[in-house]
């Protein structure tokens, strides 16, 4: 499993992390039994970007927590089961792994967010990977039950890495 870190918040969100993150991310693939090795871009920025990307791409001219961009569709969600290794424009040629997409967390909207309820920016971040991990793999919360099933996944995969809040 690859995960290409690149902090453009101009913030430090604290010592070393990205085996932190990695790990959420790891934690995420083994709940739905990824049979890849898979890649993952996380980029940490500041609410411009997240603005701009958030305009660009969703048509919503406002700051937001974190963004999601999958480069495959997983129906249903978190099945893999028809992905093929020969469908070679979902993987990587230079490793090899299932490219899931990108992560864009904006930093100081997650530091409000940690603020708010009352928890570590560590605990928030890893929040914010394992949403947006949920959103790679098909998830959406568009619904009340989608909503009830991203949350229940999202607290059972950081309470299996002993993140509570």
């Amino acid at each position: 499993m690859t995960l290409f870190l690149k902090n453009e918040s101009g913030e430090d969100p604290g010592p070393d992390l990205s085996e932190y993150f990695e790990s959420v991310v790891k934690e995420v693939l083994k709940e739905f039994k990824c049979p890849f090795e898979a890649e993952v871009n996380l980029t940490l920025t500041d609410e411009m970007g997240i603005r701009e990307l958030n305009r660009d791409f969703r048509g919503i001219d406002r700051v937001t927590d974190v963004l999601s961009f999958p480069m495959l569709e997983l129906s249903p969600p978190g099945d893999f089961s028809r992905i093929s290794k020969d469908e070679l424009c979902l993987f990587n040629p230079d490793n090899g792994e299932l490219l899931l997409g990108d992560i864009v967390i904006c930093v100081h909207r997650a530091k409000e967010q940690a603020e708010e309820y009352g928890h570590s920016l560590k605990r928030e971040l890893a929040f914010l990977i394992a949403h947006s991990m949920l959103h790679l793999l098909g998830f959406d919360h568009e619904t009340e039950k989608e909503e009830g099933e991203m949350c229940a996944l999202q607290e059972k995969i950081l309470s299996s890495l002993g993140i509570g809040r």
